[in-house]
């Protein structure tokens, strides 16, 4: 039985004191706890210490995950950060492979296989994002697409805890524009996500990962996708910059 699970991706907002407030809010809306669902909250590098400390003081019932990491442990690298340093302060989930990161920052498909081996190589859950243009969309290759990026994102990975590794499925014509994919949309890709898990790792350990989607998701339309077979929750974008949206997001999940 897969948990469910929904995340924010505060993406570059928040400065350290405002994330700090905004994870204080965040725990205050929880503080009755969240059931089976878990709940990670991904702010920007520099807020990650704030929010660790309030997690730790207040008992705060999710979990500090980072937007990005390098994948090498140490060295000349300026400006990157080593799953070793999350891991050290407190960060146990990682977001790779989103699109913005992809689209403006040149990461290809090799760079996100081998971040998710050195993020769990210690012991950090990657949240592994996949999804495809409007113009592929259109040409109806959409899952032939998002079913090449899963094969070649998770080559030569091993995979003995499912719980272990989280696919996050944003088809990128529905982030931060207003539009958003049906709940049919989402299931068809997040099903065929899982079928090729399945040829990849086995049909026990794909029937563990969870998938989740993302792209202007939020409190008003994250039921409808919830009720899908194969998704399993949701990586939220600017629902999560506020406590009570991205609380109601995961009520709704519980």
């Amino acid at each position: 039985m897969r948990n469910r699970m929904i995340a924010g991706n505060w993406k570059m907002n928040k400065s350290y004191s405002e994330g700090v407030v905004l994870a204080q809010g965040l725990a205050r809306e929880l503080e009755g706890g969240t059931g089976d669902v878990d709940v990670v909250v991904c702010p920007p590098t520099v807020d990650l210490k704030g929010v660790a400390t309030v997690i730790e003081q207040e008992s705060a019932p999710f979990s500090l995950g980072a937007q990005n990491a390098y994948f090498e442990e140490s060295g000349a690298y300026t400006g990157e950060t080593a799953p070793s340093m999350l891991t050290d302060i407190g960060a146990t989930y990682c977001i790779i492979g989103h699109s913005e990161r992809r689209g403006y920052f040149g990461e290809t498909d090799e760079d996100i296989n081998k971040k998710a081996k050195a993020l769990m190589a210690h012991g950090i859950v990657p949240i592994s994002c996949c999804g495809e243009s409007l113009e592929v969309r259109e040409a109806g290759k959409h899952v032939e697409f998002v079913v090449d990026q899963i094969r070649k994102d998770t080559e030569g990975l091993v995979i003995d805890d499912p719980s272990k590794y989280v696919v996050a499925y944003e088809p990128i014509w529905a982030i931060g524009t207003g539009k958003t994919a049906t709940a049919d949309d989402a299931q068809e890709v997040c099903g065929a996500i899982r079928k090729t898990l399945a040829e990849v790792f086995g049909q026990e350990v794909a029937d563990g990962i969870r998938v989740l989607y993302g792209g202007s998701a939020k409190p008003e339309n994250v039921a409808g996708f919830l009720e899908k077979e194969d998704v399993d929750g949701a990586l939220v974008g600017g629902a999560s910059l506020k406590a009570d949206s991205f609380a109601a997001m995961v009520k709704a999940a519980m």
